[in-house]
């Protein structure tokens, strides 16, 4: 027998555990019934996949039961060139989903990295693959995570996929183009803080600047991450880095408040990945995006450091690139009546927590819930299964005419759903205030 750790058969939690129950018994035993011609197809369910005509695969997948209501998941970040999709790639919460009777959908994007500038077109697409399958959707929600979160933040505004009446973020890049700002304080930060090594340490050079790296460089995620490991011994126990590499690390660190076990994952970002953004001539073709001319590096709220300010190299976008960046994209607000939840973990160090405060200072506060995790390990997207659910089923009851969830009515529903099949634990903090994005990225 399952123990749910619910008192109250009232709560939202309880509602959702015992109706998830109903309906993944229900879809079980539809499932042994069903056959379908199609492809590639799970049992008990339609599912349609191929290519659009942007070079996008999709995937979509139709309970047998279906609500009439689509869902589509937006994926992160990711270099790997786009390929056929699977049941996975429907992201966290489609088996939750499709058995509430929604159906699910998701594209690979046409572009790897930062592909916001092709998306609005790769999900305008796959959502006509849907139309022509099984007719117009009566509501649409949108769902990302990570790079998703922009995707989806880009969707709402400016993708006109139908009536999009909600969308579910997770650890969502919703600063848009401005994250880009950090990554080159960090490349270049890890510049001078290299260059004025005496000794030198030749073997923690990387080249390519401002530009990430040379376009068409041959250096993989492991040679980037040994020079890494070279200038500031990250991958040894203190006691056995040298002088300089503790003390190389700890000023890279204190400039960039970044987690120390993120640095090396935000090392390639501020490498391999500004190389394709910059270099890839469909996004900025080999011009820059971000500057620097202006940042003042003695800062007191990020601690500041005199000669990293007077030695930085400093960099100025191209005009036409800049823009293009933030077209490609940064929110403006414009969400017309779509209700959004936001949630994040607040020691993130990919996608930082401030990308909340960032967001919420253009989306109107009627539109928009942020909810933060507080973890003990610093992470990117780890939340508990309990944790994700809640906020789904959440925005699923504002939707269906609830009064907008509040933080602490998400960490209710988390607690309430709680159970051997929905672990837990539920870490969100109403009390957190999401410190603001100029402290942790300097403004320009």
């Amino acid at each position: 027998m399952v123990r749910y750790t619910i008192k109250d058969k009232n709560t939202v939690g309880w509602q959702v555990v015992s109706r998830l129950r109903l309906v993944i018994l229900t879809l079980t035993i539809l499932a042994l019934f069903s056959t379908t011609s199609m492809a590639n197809t799970e049992p008990g369910l339609t599912m349609v996949g191929g290519m659009t005509d942007g070079g996008a695969y999709y995937l979509i997948a139709v309970p047998p039961i279906w609500n009439g209501d689509l869902v589509i998941w937006n994926h992160g970040f990711t270099l790997d060139p786009p390929g056929p999709l699977s049941m996975e790639d429907l992201g966290p919460l489609a088996p939750y989903q499709l058995a509430e009777g929604y159906a699910v959908a998701a594209s690979s994007f046409q572009q790897s990295g930062w592909a916001l500038f092709k998306t609005k077109n790769d999900l305008q697409n796959m959502v006509g693959e849907f139309k022509d399958h099984f007719g117009k959707p009566n509501q649409v929600i949108v769902t990302g995570g990570s790079l998703g979160g922009a995707v989806t933040a880009q969707a709402i505004e400016k993708a006109h996929l139908g009536n999009v009446v909600g969308a579910y973020i997770l650890c969502g890049a919703v600063a848009g183009s401005r994250n880009w700002d950090g990554a080159l304080d960090l490349r270049l930060i890890y510049d001078v803080v290299v260059a004025a090594n005496i000794p030198p340490i030749p073997t923690a050079h990387i080249p390519g600047g401002a530009e990430g790296l040379p376009e068409g460089s041959a250096l993989t995620d492991a040679q980037i991450a040994f020079r890494v490991n070279e200038a500031t011994g990250i991958f040894l126990q203190p006691e056995f880095r040298t002088p300089q590499q503790s003390a190389n690390l700890a000023t890279i660190l204190s400039e960039t408040k970044i987690p120390a076990n993120f640095l090396i994952t935000d090392m390639l970002y501020a490498t391999q990945n500004m190389s394709d953004l910059v270099h890839d001539t469909h996004k900025l073709n080999s011009k820059l995006g971000t500057g620097n001319t202006s940042v003042n590096y003695v800062d007191d709220d990020i601690n500041g450091d005199d000669d990293i300010n007077g030695n930085i190299a400093r960099v100025s976008p191209h005009p036409g690139a800049e823009n293009r960046l933030e077209r490609y994209f940064t929110p403006s607000g414009d969400v017309g009546d779509t209700k959004i939840i936001s949630i994040h973990t607040d020691q993130d160090g990919l996608v930082i927590v401030e990308n909340q405060s960032e967001y919420a200072s253009v989306v109107p506060a009627e539109n928009l819930t942020v909810a933060i995790v507080v973890e003990e390990i610093p992470s990117h997207c780890e939340f508990t299964p309990a944790e994700a659910l809640a906020g789904w089923e959440s925005l699923r009851a504002w939707i269906d005419g609830g009064q907008q969830p509040s933080a602490s009515q998400i960490q209710a529903t988390c607690l309430g759903i709680e159970s051997t099949e929905f672990p837990g634990p539920c870490r969100i903090d109403p009390t957190f205030a999401v410190p603001d994005m100029d402290g942790r990225i300097r403004p320009r």
